[in-house]
């Protein structure tokens, strides 16, 4: 028995050795545990395993020979996985085109599209969800201050979104910007620094603009790209882009012509037609005291009940507000959104407004001298804008308001103005502003009366110009009339709209003629007169009449008389509205008889300076108020008066050699009331047409025969 244990005693050796590495193994630290990475680990030849010469053997067996065992070690996947440490971002470099560039150079790609729904068959109404990429880099050796760029777009697109900038002229997102383009200026980052005063950092060098939207009337395979890109800050002239496929781009310079204003911190003061001035007065690290300054500088200009728009972009909200109210004055925005969740212990019910876009009006003139919400000058006309022509202190309106910030705008110098400005008035010119552009600050005169000038702590302009009316978008509209005609040219059809009328009336159809007593009446009472007169004249009635002008003041121009050294003209005014108009005013604009304008007689009638050939009027002093529509005599039976003023107007003929006041010389070729461009008529009117001969022989033998038959008789 003990010869057969010594015989495999080699294979129990060999056993022995497996057991006691296994439980080695199982003392060493798992992967989890591991402080460094498996390399670090003892081999094999460093375990405490014994050899066979550390055993008794016998001397008479030879000893197989034992290889040392390797503890199992954890796989690869077992171990922890260090973060994968990614190489900085870098820009991509920039187009090969800018090397020849020392200007301003912009660029569009663009990046595809697919269709929309609703699907149809007809490919010009089809609708395609676009996307494209706008940039503007400044490869000059002069800052770029407010920069504005001009994309030509011609496929009727209505924009969703501009990441890196804000429609110029804007209302929010979407946006139509039609088949005419539409100008995009810098937000956040307005301005654009040179290379050499960055080190090349690109970041403050250039824009990428991310555009968003809807185009139509676009073939399968067509490549939608703009027909135009330009810079449109002044002083740079821009050459035609190069296209090349979905991709287009331009260089523009700085024109050697351009005299350059005097040099300021910031960009150079603008005048426009309509100016806003945004100062800072007080600033706090949560809020700050903002004034707001409105002057109207157009001599046409004018604004009734003006309401106020523009768009906070960083959860800001009005707390309290002077010279000016807000429409709406509900804290529940504040409470539910980031602004509550912030301002934890706020009373929100004492805020002003906390809507993203508010609307603010000018206060009554009964709140003037109030000493919590008057007291400021300017205020409280009652959002009346005069222009500068007829009154220089109610051309300007004021007021301030307290805002309030949010994170991480919680510092004295973290100001963010509001943007897309909008202003409106109940019958006034149609005005496109522009962004807020940060100017040097603002200095006023010490409100001690000494010798001294104080400053705002920061300061941005707003500039807006006046926009004329689209086709049946006005307000206002003409009527035409003649002594040398019988009918007078009514307004054109839907002048001022027709989105209310019902389908049975034409929207496109020619405004029918009238006798000239019809003007004098609503247009609801004008159908029987304008069907006699046609009767009358033996003109045809349409199937389908023509729809109304739904102009709430309309003007008759009528040429009075016309005889060889001069003419005349009679202008009245007709308000179908129920307000009255205080300090009215009209222009109008002659060509080839301005020259000869001698005297308004019932008007205050002045030639305007600064503008060509243009006649200038408003009331009388105690007549400068237009008076609203009221009932008739009888209500109910009698139609509707309108309010009214007249006035004949006296022009010569000296010097003014060839005039044809029948063939177009006698009428307006532009006509303004209260700043609103009103529609003229299409056609002018026409004399009598003369009778035929036949006819003619024919009542002149009637005339002849009576005269036998009553003279034998």
């Amino acid at each position: 028995m003990i010869p057969q244990l010594l015989a495999r005693m080699p294979w129990l050796l060999v056993v022995v050795v497996i057991l006691r590495s296994m439980v080695v193994a199982q003392d060493l630290p798992v992967a989890k545990d591991l402080p460094v990475a498996a390399k670090d680990l003892p081999v094999a030849k460093d375990l405490p395993v014994p050899v066979a010469k550390d055993l008794p053997v016998a001397p008479v067996l030879p000893v197989t020979p034992v290889l040392p065992v390797t503890p199992v070690l954890p796989v690869a996947s077992d171990l922890p996985v260090a973060p994968e440490i990614l190489p900085p971002e870098v820009p991509p470099p920039p187009p090969p085109e800018i090397e020849r560039c020392n200007g301003i150079f912009l660029s569009y790609t663009f990046e595809g599209r697919e269709k929309e729904y609703p699907l149809v068959r007809n490919m010009t109404a089809q609708a395609w969800a676009f996307k494209a990429t706008a940039t503007i880099l400044n490869a000059g050796a002069q800052e770029l201050k407010s920069w504005k760029m001009f994309v030509g777009f011609q496929y009727d697109e209505l924009l969703v979104s501009a990441e890196g900038a804000i429609v110029v002229s804007g209302e929010g997102f979407p946006i139509r910007v039609g088949k005419n383009g539409t100008v995009l200026a810098g937000y956040p980052q307005a301005d654009l620094k040179t290379a050499i005063e960055t080190a090349s950092d690109y970041e403050q060098m250039q824009v990428h603009v991310g555009l968003k939207g809807t185009q139509f009337g676009v073939a399968d395979k067509a490549t939608p790209m703009p027909k135009s890109l330009r810079l449109v800050n002044e002083g740079y002239k821009c050459p035609l882009a190069t296209r090349k496929g979905p991709y287009m781009h331009v260089c523009c310079r700085k024109d050697p012509k351009f005299k350059e204003k005097k040099k300021t911190k910031y960009a150079p003061r603008t005048f426009d037609d309509l100016h806003f001035t945004y100062d800072v007065l007080k600033a706090y690290e949560n809020k700050y005291m903002a004034q707001v300054t409105i002057d109207n500088l157009h001599p046409l200009g004018r604004l009734d009940q003006w309401n106020l728009t523009w768009e906070w972009m960083r959860n800001e909200f009005i707390y309290d507000m002077r010279g000016a109210f807000t429409h709406r004055k509900d804290p529940s925005e504040c409470i539910y959104g980031p602004q509550g969740q912030y301002y934890k212990e706020l009373d929100f019910s004492t805020v002003m407004n906390c809507q993203k876009r508010p609307v603010i009006s000018d206060l009554p003139p009964q709140l003037e001298n109030d000493e919590k919400v008057g007291k400021l000058p300017y205020c409280c006309k009652d959002g009346l804008l005069l222009p500068i022509t007829m009154n220089e202190t109610k051309a300007r309106a004021m007021f301030q308001m307290e805002v309030f910030k949010l994170p991480p705008d919680l510092n004295r110098t973290a100001i963010n103005p509001p943007q897309n400005w909008k202003i409106t008035g109940r019958l006034n010119p149609n005005y496109k502003c522009g962004p807020p552009v940060r100017v040097d600050p603002s200095e006023f005169p010490d409100p001690r009366g000494i010798d001294a000038t104080g400053s705002a702590i920061a300061s941005w302009t707003v500039n807006c110009n006046m926009s004329r009316p689209k086709p049946k978008q006005n307000r206002c509209c003409v009527s035409y009339s003649a002594f040398y005609a019988a009918g007078a040219v009514p307004c054109n059809t839907c002048a001022c709209g027709c989105e209310d009328e019902p389908p049975r009336c034409d929207r496109n159809g020619a405004a029918l003629q009238i006798p000239p007593s019809a003007l004098l009446v609503p247009f609801v009472n004008r159908s029987k007169k304008a069907a006699a007169f046609a009767r009358i004249n033996h003109h045809k009635l349409p199937r389908k009449l023509p729809c109304p002008d739904n102009c709430g003041v309309s003007i008759n121009w009528h040429v009075d008389s016309d005889f060889k050294t001069g003419w005349t003209a009679r202008m009245t005014l007709f308000n179908w509205e129920e307000d009255a108009f205080v300090d009215w005013y009209s222009a109008l604009v002659m060509k080839r008889a301005f020259p000869g304008f001698e005297k308004s007689y019932s008007f205050n009638g002045t030639v305007l300076d600064g503008m060509n050939n243009t006649i200038f009027m408003q009331g009388l002093p105690g007549l400068n108020y237009l008076v609203g529509e009221v009932n008739g005599t009888r209500p109910g039976k009698d139609p509707p008066v309108p309010g009214k003023q007249q006035s004949v107007l006296s022009f010569s003929k000296k010097h003014i050699h060839g005039l044809k006041i029948p063939r177009g010389d006698g009428f307006p070729t532009k006509l303004y009331f209260n700043g609103e461009e009103c529609a003229l008529p299409k056609v002018l009117p026409k004399a009598a047409a003369p009778a035929p001969p036949g006819v003619l022989t024919s009542s002149l033998l009637l005339a002849i025969l009576t005269s036998l038959v009553l003279f034998f008789n």
